[in-house]
């Protein structure tokens, strides 16, 4: 589904040149949960915006599905990310006066597709969230904001979804909530990368890959969390240690 070889990224500012990824090497099949891991400044968001078709590599090759993106210009990876990739951010980035199944149907808008209503209604359903399709985003806790922004990246099917900090701005039990939902989301066969500084939302995933100064440093397969992980940072911990 995903593979990134010999992925590197420079920036330059000036005289000043700074590689963000150096060398990349990461393969990431169909249906993996997969949780990337970093102190700042090790290249996490320079890989969320390669992986999310929202920057190219300076050198090296990134296939999704089997399209190779890494030469393709804006409009192409528009198309791409339009079609592939459904992003979950940290801020949910809902419309603030428009229902909860309106924000799902968003993405639709610009198609000519006459079902919108009926797929954003479907995707709220994904999430458990049919009985809040009328109501507004500041009627709803956070939990549920991000579950109605899961639901707008499904709406379109995408090959990939994409969760950038997705619990950083809920309590543990919310956060417990999306994490376990991303974890169904894999089981049923979609591939999931998870954006992450916590490592108890990373003991959700199925593997554990660590950066640092823009390299992989640790790639580990590990045993899923629980809903009771989160509330317990010693065990979420001993949950991501490699088997």
């Amino acid at each position: 589904m995903i593979q990134l070889e010999g992925v590197s990224k420079i920036y330059r500012t000036g005289d000043v040149e700074v590689r963000a990824l150096v060398d990349v090497n990461l393969t990431i099949g169909e249906g993996e949960l997969v949780a990337i891991m970093g102190p700042s400044g090790s290249g996490k968001s320079t890989m969320m915006n390669i992986l999310g078709c929202l920057d190219v590599p300076s050198s090296g090759s990134y296939l999704l599905d089997g399209t190779d993106v890494s030469g393709l210009d804006d409009d192409e990876l528009a198309d791409i990310r339009g079609r592939k990739i459904g992003f979950v951010f940290q801020s949910y980035n809902l419309l603030a006066r428009t229902s909860a199944v309106a924000n799902v149907e968003l993405p639709l808008l610009y198609s000519k597709e006459s079902t919108r209503r009926q797929k954003a209604s479907a995707a709220l359903a994904e999430v458990g969230l049919s009985d809040r399709a009328d109501h507004m985003p500041n009627e709803l806790s956070g939990g549920q904001q991000q579950r109605v922004a899961i639901a707008r990246a499904l709406v379109t099917e995408p090959t990939m979804l994409l969760a950038d900090e997705p619990t950083g701005n809920l309590d543990s039990n919310a956060s417990a909530e999306i994490a376990e939902m991303l974890v169904r989301l894999s089981d049923a066969g979609r591939t999931v990368v998870l954006i992450t500084h916590e490592e108890e939302i990373a003991a959700f995933a199925k593997r554990v890959i660590r950066l640092r100064d823009g390299r992989v440093v640790s790639d580990d397969v590990c045993d899923t969390g629980s809903f009771a992980a989160i509330k317990d940072p010693v065990a979420a911990s001993d949950l991501a240690e490699p088997r």
